[in-house]
């Protein structure tokens, strides 16, 4: 069962957490069990994989190396969406974030993975009373908690940027399981949300990392 996270101590949590971090990021310490991951409704699930299947090679024939993208395997039933042009090339915006940001590929795996799980891929605006409080963007960060202007958070290098942030103060997020090195950064009052993302996630690197 997951831990319901009220809105006054979810704030708390982030404002601790981007203390940590120094700038639009969160650093927290929130350990989320790497067992099974809660499935999201109206969403076709897979088969749980162990590993990524995709070709390794980008659009210029590079290799991408398969290894770094699932170094634990995955956790629970996988999901999938298809995706738009716009949702692919917001893909192609997270990797082009991650590499500027002087990170490797499964740094990009967790961003895509979670914004998967936050945004479906959409850098949505406010979204009235669906709106998680005045969460935005494809990470769903939100201005009241420090992590940017609406403006800032609805780029996509912007809030990109501030998640690998926030993941780079995570002290051994590459040897986390991806659900846990999301929530930490994120903290989601559905922490195991993240995990059935995963394989989605690393295809799409394998796929756009060199193209």
């Amino acid at each position: 069962m997951n831990t319901i996270i009220t809105g006054t101590l979810r704030d708390k949590l982030r404002n601790t957490a981007l203390g940590i971090a120094g700038l639009a990021m969160a650093g927290g310490a929130i350990a989320a069990p790497a067992l099974a991951a809660q499935h999201t409704p109206g969403v076709r699930a897979a088969t749980t994989d162990t590993a990524v299947t995709t070709s390794d090679t980008g659009a210029t024939g590079d290799r991408v190396d398969t290894g770094k993208l699932t170094p634990h395997g995955v956790q629970g039933e996988q999901s999938r969406i298809t995706l738009s042009g716009e949702q692919t090339d917001n893909v192609k915006g997270i990797i082009a974030a991650t590499k500027k940001a002087g990170m490797d590929e499964r740094a990009a795996v967790v961003a895509i993975a979670t914004a998967l799980q936050e945004s479906k891929l959409e850098n949505l605006g406010h979204l009235g009373d669906r709106n998680d409080h005045d969460s935005q963007g494809l990470f769903q960060q939100r201005p009241s908690s420090g992590w940017g202007t609406v403006e800032q958070i609805t780029d996509v290098e912007y809030s990109t940027t501030a998640f690998l942030n926030g993941l780079r103060a995570v002290d051994g997020w590459q040897d986390m399981p991806l659900t846990e090195a999301a929530q930490t950064v994120q903290v989601s009052a559905f922490p195991f949300h993240y995990a059935q993302w995963e394989t989605q996630a690393a295809e799409l690197v394998a796929q756009h990392w060199n193209s």
